[in-house]
């Protein structure tokens, strides 16, 4: 019998797929079930370092939604962080939250974009 042995960033990735933020809940409603032509997945470990808010593994796009002040005060680890994603093959899309929540037609958009320079 083969014991799943789960990491700490695995175990937080799952806590907080059960405890999304408001902006993070707009941005699932028009990002699951394959809505923009390819599947994303919420709240995914990437190596043993970083969770993607929403992942399209297809396309290797990562959605990350930011909060104004948080994203203010982690810029320059959103920078280190974008680098080790894009070494690794991944594109990167910062959605703001209260675009998210209040303009989600925008946030949509802007993902769009970003598939249609992924996608064939």
């Amino acid at each position: 019998m083969r014991r799943h042995r789960s990491s700490r960033l695995e175990i937080y990735a799952r806590q907080n797929r059960s405890n999304l933020n408001l902006p993070e809940q707009a941005m699932w409603q028009v990002l699951r079930g394959g809505q923009l032509g390819v599947w994303f997945r919420r709240q995914v470990p990437l190596g043993d370092r970083y969770i993607a808010d929403f992942l399209a593994a297809r396309v290797k796009l990562v959605v990350e939604v930011d909060g104004q002040r948080v994203h203010q005060l982690k810029q320059a680890s959103d920078r280190s962080r974008d680098e080790w994603l894009r070494r690794r093959g991944y594109s990167v899309v910062r959605v703001d939250a209260r675009v998210a929540l209040r303009q989600p037609e925008l946030a949509v958009a802007q993902v769009r974009r970003a598939l249609a320079a992924l996608l064939p």
